[in-house]
């Protein structure tokens, strides 16, 4: 009789155990949550989990629950490809990552073998949409228009004659300097062009043979702790270049590292400044009384989510297949921009403009 009602218990717990997956909507989220650029990842995570919130206050989707299944990439490459084999054996519907270019080509190939859809909010690499995978999605600007708008800054604004370009040897850091790199016009030229790896700490001796060769422009391709590290230490060595470089700059992380007085007069791209648009305001207000000051990237994450929510629920069911014809076909009203895919799965227009630093404060100041 105790083995007849074991035996049923089991069956009953496994039965409402299944039953209780099977009312939720798992969506995947892949960041990086520890490490040196963990606060650009949470801040990401942070953005995603209020639009969550807000679907799920609603009802969720089809009457299931929304559920996050949140991971750490670590922003590793190596990482990454485990995290995705992960969420796609969870089951997940989508996933919203990664973060970092080479996270999110590395883990792209395991998404797309699955089909499942993902959709990048920060990854500005050119590859990750060039390689015909349909299942991906980026709401982000692409690297080859930000080079572009950088390149055109220096040339057009600052009279650039020599220029010195180092990069971090990433997916996204020495891409982002090629594509700068192939955009500088004459009376411009590149006097240095190398790289460092992620991690170092001491950059005096790469700086000290770009100040032999007296460059007038030094730009960084690569993510705030090296480039704050790198601006610091040029200002140390004397270096008096005008310090220019992309979006993953674009955080106060940067101003900290470099110190207040390094980082005054730094050029940065980015999108235009979001905080002054009416529509940003309820979404900037629920996130400063749930987290404090967003991050560059909270608010496409929110985008991001919303986005592939609202395609979720306009599919006529949860299929890999049926989201990813939605998501093709629709156009998307976000905080930022309405948004609209081509072919490729980037968004049909993104501007870059230029910022600076003044006063430790990031001040829109050029659109070209």
């Amino acid at each position: 009789m105790r083995v007849w009602l074991c035996l049923i218990l089991s069956f009953l717990i496994l039965l409402f155990g299944c039953k209780a997956k099977e009312d939720t909507i798992k969506i995947g989220v892949a960041a990086p949550l520890s490490g040196s650029i963990a606060k650009m990842g949470n801040d990401f995570k942070n953005g995603i989990t209020i639009a969550v919130e807000e679907w799920n206050s609603k009802g969720g989707i089809k009457g299931k629950k929304i559920e996050l299944l949140i991971e750490d990439d670590a922003n590793d490459p190596k990482q990454a490809v485990t995290v995705a084999n992960k969420l796609v054996n969870l089951g997940v519907t989508a996933v919203i990552g990664h973060f970092t270019s080479s996270c999110s080509m590395a883990a792209s190939e395991v998404y797309h073998k699955a089909n499942v859809p993902v959709i990048n909010a920060s990854s500005t690499n050119p590859q990750l949409t060039q390689r015909g995978h349909k299942n991906i999605f980026r709401i982000c600007g692409r690297d080859d228009l930000q080079g572009m708008v950088a390149a055109m800054f220096i040339n057009s604004q600052l009279n650039a004659k020599r220029v010195a370009i180092i990069h971090d040897k990433t997916t996204y850091g020495q891409g982002l300097a090629d594509e700068f790199k192939k955009n500088i016009k004459p009376p411009a030229e590149v006097v240095y062009y190398g790289g460092i790896t992620q991690g170092e700490k001491d950059f005096k001796s790469v700086l000290t043979t770009i100040k032999s060769l007296n460059p007038d422009v030094l730009y960084f391709g690569g993510i705030y702790p090296e480039g704050g590290l790198i601006t610091r230490q040029a200002r140390e060595l004397g270096i008096t270049a005008s310090f220019i470089s992309g979006d993953a700059l674009t955080d106060v992380k940067f101003v900290e590292i470099a110190g207040e007085r390094a980082a005054e007069g730094s050029y940065i791209t980015f999108s235009p400044d979001f905080t002054k648009s009416d529509s940003a305001k309820a979404f900037l207000q629920k996130y400063k009384a749930k987290y404090g000051e967003p991050g560059p990237y909270s608010v496409y994450a929110y985008d991001a989510a919303n986005i592939i929510l609202k395609a979720i629920s306009e599919s006529p069911d949860t299929k890999g297949s049926s989201i990813i014809d939605t998501m093709r076909k629709s156009t998307f009203t976000g905080v930022l921009s309405q948004y609209r895919f081509d072919e490729k799965g980037d968004v049909t227009h993104m501007p870059y403009v230029v910022w600076k630093i003044t006063g430790g404060k990031y001040i829109e100041y050029w659109k070209p």
